[in-house]
């Protein structure tokens, strides 16, 4: 068994189901025990225990970015003015409201702040870095990355 970083204890049944999840977050509970090799009722006690524990964040929908014409993907490096803890919050709870931000990390080192942008092109992706990510607060300067090929987008 492992203990995760709240204290808890997962064992390979609980990851087998996380992992399953992950690849078809869909399949019915049938499926997933199956699957993970248990009977049905312990198979959904274990899933509602990881959902209420918090392992489980949610289930969502993947959208294909090309078909919908977000074929664009550049990373932002960006620097703040001001890293007080302040400062910080500012930034965070406006870069979260901007749509075309995929994902937001704080990283420690030369910059601030790694924003992965998606947009339909290069021209829409200066218009949001240049009305939306520049005007956020405290943002000194920003540097950009355009990915030429994505090869794995997928997390857990």
């Amino acid at each position: 068994m492992a203990i995760d970083s709240s204290g808890g204890e997962i064992d390979h049944f609980d990851r087998k189901i996380m992992d399953a999840l992950v690849e078809d977050g869909r399949m019915t509970i049938t499926e997933l025990s199956k699957r993970v090799g248990l009977s049905k009722t312990p198979c959904q006690v274990r899933l509602k225990r990881l959902m209420e524990e918090g392992y489980i964040l949610g289930f969502h929908a993947r959208l294909d970015p090309q078909k919908l014409g977000l074929d664009h993907i550049a990373f932002a490096e960006v620097k703040l003015s001001d890293t007080r803890e302040k400062a910080l919050d500012e930034f965070n709870s406006r870069v979260a409201k901007i749509k075309e931000v995929e994902e937001c990390h704080m990283i420690a080192g030369q910059f601030d702040y790694l924003l992965k942008v998606r947009t339909s092109d290069v021209k829409k992706y200066r218009q949001v870095l240049g009305e939306k990510i520049s005007s956020l607060p405290h943002v000194a300067s920003t540097s950009t990355f355009v990915v030429m090929q994505a090869i794995k987008e997928r997390g857990l």
